[in-house]
């Protein structure tokens, strides 16, 4: 397992290929008027896909996120890409940050400057990280699974693997999405390891054990009645990648408009914007998502993590817990959410935070409240002073 400095590739031949497809899409038809209610809006598409042909610079955003440093490391024969990041404070926490679905390696960017150096943003030098950021097998820079079972619970092993071949012992996890999973998986599976979790999200599919009888308090009934309308009213993606995400991979492989459709509804509906997705992300922070997952051909490899999930829920047997420290971030947008008391059935909860606003992207949305929350737990525990 060796790591390797990565260069982030461009291609001139594949973005005039993107280019040419975006000026030949053939666009659906609307009803006069109806906006957003039918689903994603048609001019709102025309606009950005017009941006994205004649405006959009890919070769000047990977200049930019070439400013971070980036590796690719094989763990058990996976060849993960991600950035890594020393702190500069005179003790950095490591802190492995994942992501989700649809977002990338790119949701954290904010945030790494804000956790690695803090001193320069205001901040306490003392409560310094060094951050690592992966990308999730089958998005991004890393490798796309070639077989099943590449699940949040192998993904944890994988960072597990890599946390120790960057030499850290110990380390500290985040996430949201589908990051919320693995770092859940890392303190159940590594509690000698892991420092701790901080949490923005709690997995869908997060099953405390309940012994026979078990009487729920009637807020943790209410969550799952509501989780479960939520499911019916604004789940359909969820549904169509859970069971069939090869079909709708043909699509969105090779239409681009319907993979910034496809992509950019979920920046609109999760994230605290009020229906206008531009008012937290720019036309080249959405695009630059968008254009990751279409050059790197990754929609269906991601959108197959729904299906491995289905598989391998988070579903804690008899016994489990996750016992190491755990902090809650709950921005208000964020939905559904449980109540502490469904969380503390499972996750030895011990920080919880009510943030005044932001959503689902925490990280891209909010970085200062997340980063100063995530300093306040950390540096907070006995284990790391």
């Amino acid at each position: 397992m060796s790591v390797e400095p990565f260069s982030l590739p461009y291609s001139e031949a594949a973005v005039e290929d993107l280019r040419s497809r975006l000026a030949r899409t053939r666009w659906p038809d609307e009803i006069p008027g109806s906006g957003w209610t039918y689903g994603v809006d048609l001019t709102f598409m025309q606009r950005l896909c017009d941006y994205w042909r004649d405006e959009f610079d890919w070769r000047a955003q990977l200049e930019k996120l070439s400013a971070f440093h980036h590796y690719r490391c094989s763990i058990d024969g996976v060849g993960i890409h991600f950035i890594h990041e020393r702190g500069r404070g005179p003790a950095p926490i490591p802190l492995v940050l994942t992501h989700g679905w649809p977002g990338s390696f790119l949701e954290m960017l904010k945030i790494i400057p804000l956790l690695t150096d803090p001193a320069s943003h205001g901040g306490d030098p003392a409560h310094s990280f060094d951050v690592v950021v992966p990308s999730l097998p089958g998005f991004g820079f890393s490798d796309r699974p070639t077989r099943p079972g590449m699940n949040t619970w192998r993904m944890a092993e994988l960072w597990a693997g890599l946390m120790a071949e960057l030499g850290y012992e110990r380390f500290a996890a985040q996430g949201g999405d589908f990051g919320a999973s693995v770092s859940t998986i890392l303190g159940l599976r590594h509690a000698r390891r892991v420092i701790g979790i901080h949490l923005n999200y709690i997995p869908g599919s997060y099953r405390p054990h309940l012994e026979p009888g078990t009487k729920l308090a009637d807020i943790e009934q209410k969550f799952l009645d509501d989780a479960d309308q939520w499911y019916v009213d604004f789940g359909a993606y969820a549904h169509l990648q859970r069971n069939t995400p090869q079909t709708a991979a043909y699509g969105l492989n090779d239409s681009p408009a319907a993979l910034a459709a496809w992509i950019i509804e979920k920046f609109r509906d999760w994230s605290d914007c009020d229906g206008e997705v531009e008012r937290r992300f720019s036309k080249d922070e959405l695009l630059s998502n968008v254009t990751l997952y279409w050059m790197t051909e990754t929609i269906h490899s991601s959108c197959r993590l729904y299906y491995e999930s289905k598989l391998a829920p988070l579903h804690f047997k008899t016994g489990e817990q996750v016992r190491v420290p755990c902090a809650i971030a709950h921005f208000p947008r964020e939905a559904p959410f449980p109540p502490r008391a469904w969380i503390k059935r499972g996750y030895n909860l011990q920080h919880w935070t009510e943030m005044p606003r932001g959503a689902h992207f925490a990280a891209a949305e909010e970085p200062d409240l997340l980063a100063g929350d995530i300093a306040a737990f950390f540096h907070s525990l006995p284990t790391t002073s």
